[in-house]
């Protein structure tokens, strides 16, 4: 991978990928967060596919949308949950704007089973990258951090792709910086991550959506009508990230679910973080204890168990 100031490590990364898969990490909207890249691949004329670990209640899904055990096929027609379906509302949004509208949803199990959805999605659809988004930072903490954040979804996703070594290309990438510290997450650990990251040649550098770009319009767009379709449940996350894309500045208010929290929406929150998975994972001092997981229990049981026995590492206050 040749390194330029004028090419961005992240499209680098991927020059020459013909067929991709774009993936939120975490669940629920996550996915959302990977748009803005999706809508510049399908423009650079990739194949791009989407896919989410889902908190929709999946079991309600139509049965003709399953593809495989735990792949089913979201397209706007699906039937399924009436108030809380992410997935069906992006792929509704999707075929508005006349853009490939399936979404893929995996529900929550552990990292053997998620493989597996992830190694039908490979094999079918002829992957030769994988690009985990996580909505957060959350995804970076390796274990140690004197909190994690909700690290279930995001590392039993991480250790399922880790396991395909047939895929060419894996990054992970995360938009919302600075979200997670309601979960406990000192972001000041995050930089200290990617900089060991970047000591391992792991770190694919930082990359801002263009606030009047095409990306940036169609996501504002994107996350407004998420917002609208699921509004007992609107995304905080893309909800920050869409604020901060169009330019707010502190603690902005959009939803009641956050009415007890001061929100510091900031720039920041519209920057990509990228890295390599494989090198991301290898850091993870955990990984190794949810890899013969098949369920996501047995995965937070795993991580409790991890964390009990540790003394968390000193963190410092941001300095600036």
């Amino acid at each position: 991978m040749g390194e330029s100031l004028a090419v961005p490590p992240l499209f680098a990364a991927l020059d020459g990928a013909e067929r991709v898969l774009i993936a939120g990490a975490g669940g629920g909207f996550d996915v959302y967060a990977g748009l803005p890249l999706a809508v510049a691949l399908w423009d650079a004329g990739v194949e791009v596919h989407l896919a989410n670990l889902s908190f929709t209640e999946l079991g309600a899904v139509d049965l003709d949308a399953w593809v495989e055990r735990d792949v089913a096929a979201v397209n706007a027609e699906t039937a399924g949950p009436r108030e809380y379906f992410p997935e069906r509302t992006l792929a509704r949004w999707l075929e508005k704007q006349g853009l490939p509208a399936t979404v893929h949803a995996f529900p929550k199990v552990g990292v053997q089973r998620l493989r597996a959805a992830y190694r039908h999605l490979a094999e079918t659809r002829r992957l030769d990258a994988i690009v985990l988004v996580d909505g957060g930072t959350d995804i970076l903490m390796r274990g140690d951090e004197t909190g994690l954040g909700t690290p279930a979804e995001d590392m039993t996703s991480l250790a399922a792709v880790a396991g395909l070594d047939d895929i060419p290309v894996r990054l992970v990438t995360c938009l919302g910086f600075g979200i997670d510290a309601y979960h406990g997450v000192v972001h000041t650990q995050v930089l200290e991550n990617l900089a060991a990251l970047n000591r391992d040649g792991g770190y694919l550098g930082a990359l801002s959506i263009p606030a009047g770009s095409r990306e940036a319009e169609l996501y504002l767009d994107a996350a407004a009508d998420a917002q609208e379709a699921t509004p007992s449940r609107p995304s905080i996350v893309n909800g920050q990230i869409a604020a901060a894309l169009a330019g707010a500045f502190g603690d902005v208010q959009f939803t009641t679910r956050t009415r007890d929290s001061v929100l510091f929406v900031n720039p920041l929150m519209a920057v990509y973080f990228t890295v390599d998975l494989k090198k991301l994972a290898a850091r993870c001092l955990y990984l190794d204890r949810i890899e013969a997981t098949t369920g996501m229990h047995q995965v937070i049981a795993a991580i409790n168990t991890f964390r009990a026995g540790i003394a968390p590492r000193s963190s410092r206050q941001y300095p600036h």
